[in-house]
């Protein structure tokens, strides 16, 4: 197979670690509100290409996380007064219900990252003691001029690098930072916010810390395929890098970066703070689930594209007809094989073909 990796910017060969056994994470939700069809791309498009996996004779230990303490989950709890465990729990069954609507399998490991907070400290412990991480103020810093591939991934300028980290919750301006990209890798409490007990004080983890941790404890030191939606290259994946092969020493961390295109709806991105959602509760409403798979798999999961309801009809139409279709096998594979080319391989695919893929009939 080959496929693309956002850190080479090329489609190669993919080589797995083990030749039977592939360990892949996803990056998950974090559970503070409401989960649309932008997350179904993500998610779908992993478990199709997971369950091709295994039907080629892969045993796959996928790991993905909840990331259930985070500023957003603190914020919007204090907002509407509810306890902020009680709140992310709320959405994350929401959002599974969602996904097994849609017949995505779960994870072999569903992690919270509040149940990682002994390997985020054992971590951040070692960071400190190899002088990639610093303590001023309140919090643990990580050191980005420590590692030198810092920007490797996302190819970003310097000057790009703290824009964006700036919108996207990082202060460059941080007076307690040695550098304006250190990010946080542990945060000293706050008054009223849930805190653990660490060497550093009272605090909670720091974003990025938290996958790097969960990817540790679950699939070790390096792993085969690390996902999530494209929007996450910068900061989050490039500091997962950064802290994860300082940690082990070893590199690279991820063989294949796959990163999924974003789905926009009236001319911008779908996103909770645009307010511009296609619900996945309400499309099942009126459409099946293979219909909706249909309809994300027939864009290439690269690509950004824009939903309307006239593509999704169609997509039913086209679910409709191929059940009295043979598929073609051997140029279905070859689609999959290509840069997991699911809108060629639709083009030959049978009943039998689309049950690979995670169809139901």
């Amino acid at each position: 197979m080959r496929l693309y990796d956002t850190r080479s910017s090329k489609v190669g060969e993919f080589k797995p670690l083990t030749k039977k056994q592939l360990s892949i994470y996803v990056c998950g939700i974090t559970p503070y509100d409401t989960t649309h069809l932008g997350h179904a791309f993500v998610y779908v498009a992993f478990d199709a290409l997971i369950r091709y996996f295994q039907f080629k004779g892969y045993d796959v230990n996928y790991t993905q996380n909840v990331t259930d303490i985070d500023d957003d989950i603190l914020k919007k709890a204090a907002e509407s007064g509810r306890d902020w465990k009680e709140l992310g729990q709320f959405w994350t069954n929401i959002f599974v219900k969602d996904l097994k609507n849609l017949n995505v399998i779960l994870p072999t490991h569903y992690v919270k990252a509040t149940d990682s907070i002994k390997k985020i400290i054992e971590m951040n412990k070692k960071l400190v003691e190899k002088n990639h991480a610093y303590l001023k103020g309140n919090n643990l810093y990580f050191r980005t001029k420590s590692f030198s591939k810092y920007g490797d991934l996302s190819k970003l300028s310097r000057e790009e690098m703290i824009e964006i980290s700036a919108e996207r919750g990082a202060d460059p301006k941080d007076p307690n930072k040695e550098d304006p990209l250190d990010f946080i890798i542990w945060q000293g409490t706050r008054e009223g916010e849930p805190f653990w007990q660490s060497p550093w004080g009272e605090g909670r983890p720091g974003w990025h810390i938290e996958c790097s941790a969960m990817i540790n404890q679950f699939l070790g030191d390096q792993i085969d395929i690390h996902g999530g939606g494209g929007d996450l290259v910068f900061p989050h994946h490039e500091s997962e890098i950064a802290q994860s092969e300082s940690f082990t020493g070893k590199s690279p961390f991820v063989g294949t970066w796959m990163h999924i295109g974003m789905l926009k709806f009236k001319g911008e991105k779908m996103s909770k703070s645009l307010g511009n959602l296609v619900m996945v509760s309400e499309l099942l409403k009126q459409y099946s689930a293979s219909a909706i798979r249909y309809l994300l798999l027939s864009h290439h999961y690269r690509s950004e594209w824009e939903f309307s309801e006239s593509d999704l009809i169609l997509a039913a139409d086209k679910v409709r007809k191929i059940t009295s279709n043979q598929g073609d096998r051997k140029k279905f594979e070859a689609a999959l094989e290509d840069d997991f080319n699911t809108p060629e391989a639709l083009k030959y695919a049978g009943i039998e073909e689309l049950k690979i893929l995670g169809f139901t009939y």
